[in-house]
């Protein structure tokens, strides 16, 4: 037996003591369903707008489409007082309607407020987004009940009219698949194929924060190949679609799958719940296509292949419209994905690699190798793995600049009488040079003692 939280109760039970309809609907109800937690809730009902604000002190109503804002208290049984630091959360209230013509493939052309529950359920996206609850009835006219059940994807009516209405519900079809584990029913993906490309029609920004949620979805790998046979992927990544047709397999390499198989596999393993790592996972072979070279023995290389890939990388940073921060993620996570384990490295060596990657990224660069390892059919770690990972935490306590340095420019001046000038760098370099070396210690002591003989050596 399922039931509603207090908070969505006492909102349903202050729109039917005014003499309206109300309930609870859409993903909050499917969720609930499913016994998975949801963090927002929303409601429909058949007062207006302005009735619903009349009802509900604080709330707002800034669109077009009839949805009015409440504000929720953490106890959660009535609307907040004035005050932020009060919220739990917005929970949203909209109005029966209809629409209405989709010229833009998005957004109705027409709204029209409706009269009952039943048409505004007919308006929805899928059958497991049309049920409506009041906290002692399911309303369910479309059958989401059931598809929930049969764990299946299933549009409300027609499925070429809900794609030729709004074309990212194609992309929310293939999401809510990667995010439950559905699949998506016969009729549906059909009308997905076929209207794959008013896809095109769709900015840049909802595409990226649909497949972002697509990305970081519980089933995702299975998604990416879903959108694949869907004709949705050429859509959104043509360079990964393309590189399924690159063979890896060939004698002295380990690779079992070909370049978009794997590059899948690689994003399956990679432990990172960050959108921008796990696209970077995905996409850190996509240089390999263009690098691909087999020569008579039948050996297959991709020579560079990191470095034509960044460059693919910065491509899709900015398709996907991503924010610069994002966009050298990305990049800096492909350009170097290709690092070197080796236990014979240096120190000077893995810093330098610190430094190309930044060591904010560091955790994210090895989410990518521990991808990239199972998704080729490695074990996740090897010994020289950790010794590398053991290395890195090691390196990261010698400093990397001057100003990690327990001397100053202040420290130079006063040993060496002198005002501010080329020598305070140079000094400083020098000192940075041999601790970077290994040959001197980062000791203040020790510095200050190194900096008074460089003086004795400059004197002679």
């Amino acid at each position: 037996m399922i039931s509603l939280p207090q908070s969505a109760v006492t909102v349903i039970d202050i729109l039917k003591k005014a003499g309206f309809e109300a309930y609870a609907v859409g993903g909050s109800v499917r969720d609930l369903l499913l016994g998975m937690e949801t963090k927002g809730w929303d409601f429909t009902t058949n007062a207006t707008p302005e009735e619903i604000l009349a009802l509900f002190p604080d709330s707002f109503y800034d669109n077009l489409f009839g949805t009015v804002g409440i504000k929720i208290r953490k106890q959660g049984d009535t609307t907040a007082p004035n005050g932020n630091e009060e919220l739990e959360d917005i929970y949203e209230i909209t109005t029966y309607r209809s629409e209405e013509g989709y010229e833009d493939h998005r957004h109705p052309d027409k709204i029209s407020w409706g009269k009952t529950l039943t048409e505004d359920l007919a308006r929805r996206d899928f059958t497991i987004n049309a049920i409506a609850f009041d906290g002692k009835s399911l309303i369910d006219p479309y059958g989401g009940q059931k598809d929930l059940n049969e764990k299946r994807i299933r549009t409300v009516g027609i499925a070429s009219e809900r794609f030729a209405e709004d074309a990212l519900r194609m992309l929310r079809a293939v999401r809510f698949a990667a995010r439950l584990g559905f699949t998506i029913e016969d009729e549906t993906a059909k009308a997905i194929s076929s209207h794959a490309s008013s896809l095109t029609q769709i900015s840049a920004e909802r595409i990226r924060d649909e497949f972002f949620k697509i990305l970081t979805a519980t089933h995702a790998a299975d998604a990416i190949l879903v959108l694949k046979n869907l004709g949705l992927l050429l859509y959104i990544l043509p360079e990964l679609e393309s590189s399924f047709a690159t063979p890896q397999k060939s004698p002295k390499r380990h690779h079992i799958y070909d370049v978009g198989t794997h590059s899948v596999m690689a994003m399956k393993f990679c432990p990172s719940t960050d959108p921008v790592v796990r696209l970077a996972t995905l996409i850190h072979d996509l240089g390999k296509p263009k690098t691909f070279r087999q020569d008579k023995t039948g050996l297959i290389t991709f020579y560079n292949h990191e470095v034509a890939g960044a460059h693919i990388a910065k491509d899709i940073g900015r398709r996907l419209r991503l924010s610069k921060k994002q966009s050298d993620l990305l990049y800096t996570l492909v350009r170097w994905h290709q690092f070197s384990v080796d236990e014979r490295q240096t120190d000077s060596a893995l810093r330098r690699f610190i430094r190309r990657v930044g060591k904010e990224n560091l955790p994210h660069i090895l989410a990518l190798r521990i991808g990239d390892r199972l998704g080729g059919g490695a074990t996740e770690t090897s010994w020289r793995l950790e010794l590398y990972k053991k290395r890195l935490e090691e390196v990261q306590l010698q400093p990397f600049a001057v100003s990690d340095l327990h001397v100053n420019g202040h420290d130079v001046m006063k040993l060496y009488d002198t005002k501010p000038g080329p020598i305070i760098g140079k000094v400083l370099d020098a000192l940075f040079a041999e601790v970077e070396a290994g040959t001197l210690q980062n000791d203040r002591d020790a510095l200050l003692k190194r900096m008074e003989e460089l003086k004795n050596l400059a004197a002679h």
